[in-house]
C-alpha cells in the first residue's frame, strides 16, 4: 500500500462538477492499494500517517501531527501509484489491486484513520475526480507500507 501525503491549507474534491469533500488545514492523501496488500498494511500506514510530525509548532519546527493541530484528512484512492513504467511509454497497472478488494481496503483505511482521532473525508472510489489543493510548504511525503516496521 502506497500513500502520497501532502500538507495542505485546504483542499476540495469534485465529481462531475459537484463538491463531494472539502477540508481545511490538514493532509491530502493519495492512497494506492497493491496486489497482496492487507488490513495489516492499512493499519501500519494509518498509524504512521496519524503520528507524522509535519506541522509546525510555536517555534516553527515540524513537530506536530495532524491530530495535534486538529487538522482534517482528505483520503483519495489512486491506483496509478502502482504504475509500472519500466517498459515502453504506456504505464502498466498490473500491480494494482482489483477494484473490489482495493475499495474494501480504502474503506478500511478510512475507518482506521477515523479511529485514530482524525477527521477524514473521502472521494468516490473509481470516479473521475477533480482535486484542488493549496499545498503548505510544500511538504510531500511518500510512504509504502512494505517499508514500515
Amino acid at each position: 500500500m502506497k500513500a502520497v501525503i501532502q500538507r495542505v491549507l485546504k483542499a476540495d474534491l469534485k465529481v462531475d462538477g459537484e463538491l463531494i469533500s472539502k477540508i481545511g488545514k490538514g493532509l491530502l492523501i493519495f492512497l494506492g492499494v497493491g496486489k497482496g496488500d492487507t488490513e495489516e498494511d492499512a493499519k501500519k500506514l494509518a498509524n504512521k500517517i496519524s503520528k507524522l510530525r509535519i506541522f509546525s509548532d510555536e517555534n516553527d519546527k515540524m513537530n506536530l501531527s495532524v491530530a495535534d493541530i486538529g487538522g482534517e484528512i482528505l483520503l483519495v484512492s489512486q491506483f496509478t501509484l502502482f504504475a509500472d513504467c519500466k517498459h515502453g511509454n504506456r504505464p502498466s497497472f498490473i500491480d494494482a489491486e482489483e477494484p473490489i478488494n482495493a475499495n474494501n481496503l480504502y474503506k478500511f483505511m478510512e475507518s482506521t484513520l477515523k479511529n485514530l482521532q482524525n477527521t477524514v473525508k473521502i472521494g468516490i472510489f473509481g470516479a473521475d475526480m477533480k482535486i484542488n489543493a493549496l499545498n503548505d510548504g510544500p511538504v510531500t511525503i511518500i510512504l509504502d507500507s512494505k517499508d514500515l516496521k
